[in-house]
């Protein structure tokens, strides 16, 4: 696809309220609904006459670099915000201009032509001149066998989502693999999801709407049903039926923590929460002009949408109510939705004043005619101050320049001259900001609320954490045990059988000589024990210390530490003097100290103390018994 330089032709003209075109239409409602006569305008910035023929532009898209996106026919324009073109890109199939080009992020947009979805690439690596790439779609002279709704694209996780009619959702990833798909029904548990009146012939029926700020994409069906889904798979986080206003309706992201649903044959505006989808409030407005006409929602979190009575409505977060109008509205109507500006708090709207108007009511049904416009009055303003910072007639000296650039060449309706309004930032005072600035602002005010993930009986899933959490916990030791016993060098040639086959057997000798040191304890402290017993007392406590060292966990692991607080008898020597210290079976302390003469003929003299600690009981005194037992013959040669 070629890239035709700019058009230099410019038609000098000048701008009287001739060049205005009225159309008067009127939107065809159930009987037991407002009907809304509608008014399409459509201006020239250009003399007309009765051979002259201009070719409409689409919805226009203000891009991060400050041109405005916009197709007709079989070409793509990039405007720059002074309205002189900056290239023209043919392509070839003829684009939607009902819907805008889409930003996709990292120098990327993606445009609606002949049921195709095309990628254009505005600065391709080499060269200067953007590329078109087939993105979604058969190829040229293919026959197109469905219908493209809408779509929106994630620039976060570069997915470009897809809703053709009577098939689906589509999620595809920017280089074309499909990631998963979902319809308006969905079976679970042997129960279906959605379309609960009419699975049949129920179909998604509006364009995909994102919110960057929860990951969600909003859609509707056919039935007046509206569905929440996570943009990483395909499942339903809620479902809410609107049925009862209309089926029809359109949705607009807060990136806030809120998402507004517009009902134009109501003349509604409701506020739902985005983790539930329950309506936090529900407000009137003035009659609507379109279908599907949607507000704007600033950075402070204010909504706002103009109305044929010549007001714009302006609500808080919380759904205070603030209306604006700059003259009587008496002759004055509100057609077009309002653009925000460079920073993402002011909003530019435009009010046309006619040269008549009726507003009458007859029972549910609003009538609202008018017939030839004279002027149109364009304001900047900012909702949560009500601060007024620049408005101009139109024609004035904007919509002069305007003519007498490339702009001239096309029919330009107001939600364009509003687009190059918000580019070019006239009348603009507020510091700009990137759109990731605006979106962590808006983000920010979303308040984070815990949703419930279980439903049913509270004490079963407690009973299930509960056990969960203990089987955890044994998986954590085994793992720990085995990566432990397997480091252990001196028993990597081992196998882990014999191993604990050991130390069975080890644990059996210990009951045993536990049993055995226990009796000898006992006869210690109730009678004197001769020589013979306390050194088998010795020696066997020496030994149950050896397994309890084998035996302990610091040791079976290649850490061989032994106990601080071993309870065994530990003999001590200093020159004539050998001593005995133990515990026994009543919880006593006690040590026995051995005297030996340097005579042979000298008998065996036995030096005891005892030291009893009392119980754990704070009432009970310690006591302390000492026995002192010396031999007669040693005494009296000493």
């Amino acid at each position: 696809m070629a890239v035709t330089p700019a058009a230099t032709s410019i038609v000098s003209m000048a701008v009287t309220s001739s060049f205005f075109s009225c159309v008067l239409s009127s939107l065809p409602m159930a009987v037991t609904m407002p009907m809304i006569h509608l008014l399409i305008f459509v201006f020239a910035l250009a003399t007309l006459s009765p051979s002259s023929a201009y070719d409409r532009l689409s919805k226009p898209l203000v891009g991060d670099d400050g041109r405005i996106y916009v197709c007709s026919n079989k070409k793509l324009f990039a405007f720059e915000s002074n309205g002189s073109i900056s290239w023209t890109m043919h392509i070839d199939y003829k684009c939607n201009v009902a819907v805008a080009p889409v930003h996709g992020g990292f120098g990327k947009i993606y445009l609606i032509a002949d049921n195709r979805i095309l990628m254009v690439k505005l600065e391709n690596s080499g060269t200067s001149e953007p590329v078109a790439e087939l993105f979604f779609g058969p190829g040229p002279g293919q026959q197109v066998e469905t219908e493209i709704i809408g779509l929106s694209v994630s620039t976060v996780t570069s997915t470009v989502f897809i809703n053709i009619k009577n098939r689906g959702l589509f999620a595809y990833k920017s280089h074309g693999r499909l990631l998963w798909s979902i319809g308006p029904v969905l079976y679970k548990f042997g129960y279906h999801q959605g379309c609960r009146k009419n699975i049949t012939d129920c179909s998604f029926a509006s364009v995909p709407v994102l919110d960057q700020c929860e990951g969600s994409i909003y859609i509707s069906n056919t039935e007046g049903q509206l569905y929440c889904l996570s943009i990483r798979g395909r499942h339903f986080r809620w479902i809410q039926d609107f049925s009862y206003l209309d089926r029809n309706f359109t949705i607009t992201a807060g990136n806030n923590g809120r998402l507004y649903v517009t009902v134009p044959v109501r003349a509604l505006l409701l506020a739902l929460d985005v983790f539930s989808g329950n309506v936090l409030w529900q407000r009137s407005i003035g009659p609507l002009s379109k279908a599907d006409s949607v507000p704007v929602v600033d950075s402070n979190g204010w909504v706002s949408i103009g109305s044929l009575d010549g007001f714009l409505y302006s609500f808080s977060p919380t759904g205070d109510l603030k209306k604006f109008s700059r003259r009587n509205t008496d002759n004055y109507v509100i057609q077009v939705g309002s653009f925000l500006d460079c920073s993402g708090f002011a909003v530019y709207t435009s009010q046309i004043e006619m040269e008549g108007k009726v507003s009458h009511t007859a029972g549910e049904f609003a009538t609202v005619s008018a017939i030839r416009p004279k002027v149109a009055l364009l304001t900047m303003l900012v909702p949560a101050t009500g601060s007024i910072y620049w408005s101009e007639n139109n024609p004035g000296q904007l919509t002069t320049s305007l003519s007498k650039s490339d702009l001239s060449q096309f029919l330009v309706d107001e939600e364009i001259l509003l687009a190059f309004l918000a580019a070019s930032k006239t009348g603009n005072l507020l510091q700009c900001r990137t759109t990731g600035q605006k979106l962590a602002s808006s983000c920010s005010q979303a308040r984070t609320k815990l949703v419930s993930i279980y439903t049913g009986n509270e004490r079963v899933i407690a009973l299930f954490l509960l056990f969960e959490s203990t089987v955890l916990a044994i998986l954590i030791g085994l793992v720990r045990f085995c990566c432990s016993f397997w480091a252990k060098k001196k028993l990597q040639d081992q196998g882990l059988g014999s191993f604990l086959a050991k130390r069975c057997s080890l644990q059996l000798k210990k009951k045993a000589l536990d049993r055995t040191i226990t009796e000898l304890e006992r006869k210690a402290t109730e009678e004197a024990a001769d020589r013979e017993v306390l050194d088998k007392l010795v020696d066997m406590s020496k030994e149950r210390e050896g397994i309890q060292r084998k035996l302990s966990t610091t040791y079976s692991l290649g850490r061989d530490k032994s106990d601080s607080h071993a309870r065994s008898i530990l003999p001590l020597q200093t020159g004539k003097t050998k001593s005995y210290s133990f515990q026994g079976t009543r919880g006593k302390n006690m040590t026995m100290f051995h005297t030996m003469s340097d005579t042979s003929s000298s008998e065996s003299s036995y030096e005891g103390e005892t030291s009893m600690l009392g119980n754990k009981d704070s009432s009970t005194k310690a006591k302390t018994k000492a026995l002192m037992m010396e031999d007669s013959s040693s005494s009296s040669s000493s």
